[in-house]
């Protein structure tokens, strides 16, 4: 039997509701179920690897480093909170919202970069698991890494992630609950073993680096979470209109802060005793060298589930991503698109790559960038738009009152081209680098912050896209003559 919310609506296991805006009754979910969502999708023992990256190649000291472990968050994860805000107005997925901004086919450009650019995120975490499983093998039965059992440690990993993310909110909501508990009981634990083993006069020793490498810090760790800022109306949109749109953001920056500031911190604290933490090819066998086995196997598997969570949120949403691309099936089997790519790339990751940190440090300085225009854009957009045609989202043909010129909103698309070439302008990576790399703000890595300010500002100024159909209404919602885009998927719903 299905479980039923006080509002009536019954809550079913698997998710069956596509691009198709969330009717105003079926929305039972409430601001408190974000904090364990934006736990789960930072439980992750990359944020050590990360941390231990700003001791020994950015330099900093431990107070540097509990700067940047708190502005971190709090920057990229307040974008997320601010931007999911566009979830409960409009009730639908955040590259279907997007729809609006840019127009129907105006979309499919950052919607493919988006997706694209999920891939590589969705690599690592599949990557990173895997390893964490070869790690407790070989702690607990000595079995070392070779190459067929790399190919089906990744995929365990990624076949269980594509059953979670398949399931939908319901299954991930839980799972995150659970996983919060686990995961900070044990870290917790962690953090008491290091309190005394750590040699702390050389953690408080270490000499100051320079600023400008502790701005790149915020950076790189602010990075993972500005990459879930176009997700963020994924995980709101079944939230009442009327919640508080404060507390979201609230929510969304406390869950995402509770696990990247320790964690960061302990990366940090680790790299004093094993300074080759941060360059090593394998981010996860280090706790296993680091820790007792009765505390590293434990903390590993819980990791591993945190991981496996991050990744079936990103699939998820990419699934939704994969519908807006005009990919003709159902969400759950959009997932599985991702999930056969992050196999292939997961592999060359883990067999042919030489250095995994650098790879890593790259690819979230590009994707700050890829997905900096989009924010900058929608962002200003949403400033302006107080609600969302739930019809017009989904009719994709000349009907559609966010068809504009041709499909195109050239005002969107404008400001969003020109602001991810300036960002790619002032970024600086092992296989790219931008003419104006070497500026002010390039060294301080702040090419994403440049893509935001220059999408919004250009955006804000360029004449408003006139809409070319109804004026949107609150209380529009898809009747039965509109058929819905994911016609292969049932709209079905899911209270929450």
């Amino acid at each position: 039997m299905p479980a039923e919310h006080a509002d009536g609506a019954a809550e079913t296991a698997i998710e069956t509701r596509g691009l198709e805006p969330v009717p105003d009754g079926e929305r039972g979910g409430r601001v408190r179920e974000l904090v364990p969502t934006w736990v789960a999708a930072n439980i992750s023992v990359l944020l050590l690897t990360m941390g231990a990256g700003l001791v020994i190649f950015n330099k900093l000291n431990i107070w540097q480093v509990l700067v940047v472990a708190v502005a971190a968050p709090v920057v990229s994860y307040g974008l997320v909170g601010l931007i999911s805000i566009a979830g409960k107005r409009g009730g639908a997925p955040g590259m279907a919202l997007s729809r609006a901004v840019f127009g129907q086919r105006g979309n499919l450009f950052p919607g493919a970069l988006i997706w694209v650019a999920r891939w590589g995120w969705e690599t690592i975490n599949a990557v990173s698991g895997a390893y964490a499983v070869l790690t407790v093998l070989d702690l607990l039965f000595g079995v070392r890494s070779s190459t067929p059992l790399i190919v089906v440690t990744l995929l365990f990993f990624v076949g269980c992630t594509f059953v979670v993310s398949g399931l939908g909110i319901s299954a991930l909501r839980v799972c995150s609950k659970w996983s919060t508990y686990l995961f900070g009981a044990f870290s917790v634990l962690v953090l008491g073993y290091l309190l005394f083993t750590t040699d702390w006069s050389a953690v408080f020793g270490k000499p100051a680096g320079s600023s400008a490498m502790m701005i790149a810090g915020i950076g790189t760790i602010a990075a993972g979470g500005i990459s879930w800022v176009p997700s963020g109306p994924d995980f709101t949109r079944y939230l009442p209109r009327t919640a508080s749109s404060g507390a979201m953001v609230g929510a969304t920056i406390g869950g995402a802060g509770v696990v990247v500031a320790p964690m960061v911190l302990m990366g940090a604290v680790m790299a004093v005793g094993t300074p080759d933490l941060a360059g090593a090819q394998d981010p996860v066998s280090f706790i296993g060298e680091l820790l007792p086995t009765w505390i590293a196997v434990p903390y590993l598997l819980i990791a591993l589930i945190g991981m496996l969570l991050i990744n079936s949120m990103s699939m998820y949403s990419a699934g939704f991503t994969a519908q807006t691309l005009g990919i003709k099936v159902p969400r759950a089997w959009a997932v599985g698109v991702n999930a056969v790519i992050s196999l292939a790339f997961g592999f060359l990751l883990m067999v042919v790559a030489t250095s995994f940190f650098g790879s890593f440090i790259s690819f979230l300085t590009l994707l700050a960038v890829a997905f900096s225009a989009w924010i900058g854009v929608f962002g200003v957009d949403m400033l302006r738009r107080p609600v969302y045609d739930g019809p017009a989202l989904l009719d994709t043909t000349r009907t559609s009152a966010y068809w504009y010129k041709g499909g195109f909103a050239w005002q969107a698309m404008t400001a969003w081209a020109l602001a991810l070439l300036v960002g790619l302008l002032f970024t600086e990576v092992d296989w790219f680098g931008g003419p104006l790399a070497g500026t002010w703000i390039g060294r301080n890595g702040l090419g994403w912050v440049a893509g935001i300010v220059t999408s919004g500002v250009l955006y804000a100024v360029l004449p408003r896209t006139a809409a070319t159909g109804p004026a949107p209404s609150a209380a529009r919602q898809p009747t039965a003559g509109h058929q819905p885009e994911s016609e292969s998927e049932p709209a079905g719903s899911l209270s929450n």
